[in-house]
């Protein structure tokens, strides 16, 4: 089995770094954005509280 050349196991540590960096920054990102969007969700969630007690006829 041929042994692998230091060039191929710098670009396969580039790769895992940049897949490890690339994950964790999606990570991050992510929990900004849900935790955003839950806050976002609670105040639409009371607002439509407020419009629940209309009772429309049709």
């Amino acid at each position: 089995m041929p042994q692998m050349a230091p060039l191929s196991w710098l670009i396969l540590f580039c790769l895992f770094t940049l897949s490890f960096f690339i994950f964790t920054v999606m990570n991050y990102f992510n929990k900004f954005f849900t935790n955003n969007n839950k806050n976002l969700n609670k105040t639409m969630m009371n607002n439509n509280n407020n419009n629940e007690k209309l009772n429309w006829k049709w």
